[in-house]
């Protein structure tokens, strides 16, 4: 009786700790992160043997509801200009989201299905997965530990917390056999990460290396995502966003759609 009631006491415990995890990424999600948004980002592709290729780009975003729609137009190098991407970010775990990339060497516009999700995006070390919010639905979640990373600007304290896929369905889409974050419990921003790739053994590790306060809001300015395989790295990416503006109101909902990424603004 007593090892049955200890057995049941743990399995409570369990579930508790799994409740807390899934309610810390919960918040993560609706952390406020800002409305319409337009923002100039620079994208450095880093290879293993240090060559660096950079892309600048324009992005705006808009909340619809509890909804995302964002917008990255590439306007340099010129064998990436003009090319485009839209992705609408659902907040209905029933709804699957919709991305579609333009590409104007092929006066094309390609719709990203979920096969592809895990794909690299634009050649970076971020998949079209990594541009949008995960369905929690789909997921297991742990918290590992209470930790603390440590940084210049100051100690950060944070929860490590594990995501597990719960099919493989959803880990063949996300192409992650798990994730281990970091979030900070003063914002619920996630500062660090683990991404297990399905493939090749590989992991990648996401680093957000500054933060500014813009408008009251907690901005990423300064984000790396680095793809190795033991302790070799095989690919850096560094995105840097500079002249982040808020509450635009140039930005409407009627720009986010297949027309604007092949017509432009």
């Amino acid at each position: 009786m007593l090892r049955k009631i200890l057995l049941t006491i743990g399995i409570g415990s369990t579930l508790l700790l799994a409740n807390q995890a899934k309610d810390i990424m919960q918040n993560v999600l609706d952390r406020d992160d800002g409305d319409k948004i337009i923002t100039t980002m620079q994208m450095q592709l880093i290879d293993k043997n240090k060559h660096k290729r950079v892309r600048d780009m324009k992005t705006y975003s808009i909340d619809v509801g509890k909804d995302e729609k964002k917008l990255i137009f590439f306007l340099s190098p010129s064998d990436v200009k003009n090319t485009a991407f839209l992705t609408y970010d659902y907040r209905d775990d029933a709804k699957d989201d919709d991305q579609w990339l333009y590409l104007p060497a092929l006066n094309k516009t390609k719709r990203i299905p979920a096969s592809d999700k895990d794909s690299s995006f634009m050649g970076s070390d971020f998949s079209y997965f990594d541009m949008t919010k995960p369905n929690l639905d789909d997921f297991n979640f742990k918290i590992l530990k209470e930790s603390v990373v440590k940084r210049k600007s100051g100690n950060e304290k944070v929860w490590v917390i594990q995501t597990t896929p719960k099919s493989k369905e959803i880990m063949d889409e996300t192409g992650y056999t798990k994730s281990v974050a970091y979030v900070r419990k003063d914002n619920f921003m996630i500062t660090r990460a683990k991404y297990y790739l399905k493939k090749a053994k590989r992991v990648k590790y996401m680093d957000v290396k500054k933060v500014q306060k813009i408008d009251g809001i907690d901005v990423a300015t300064i984000t790396t995502m680095t793809t190795k395989k033991g302790k070799t790295t095989l690919h850096k990416t560094i995105l840097i966003q500079s002249n982040v503006k808020m509450n635009q109101e140039s930005v409407k909902e009627s720009i986010f759609i297949t027309r604007t990424i092949e017509k432009g603004l």
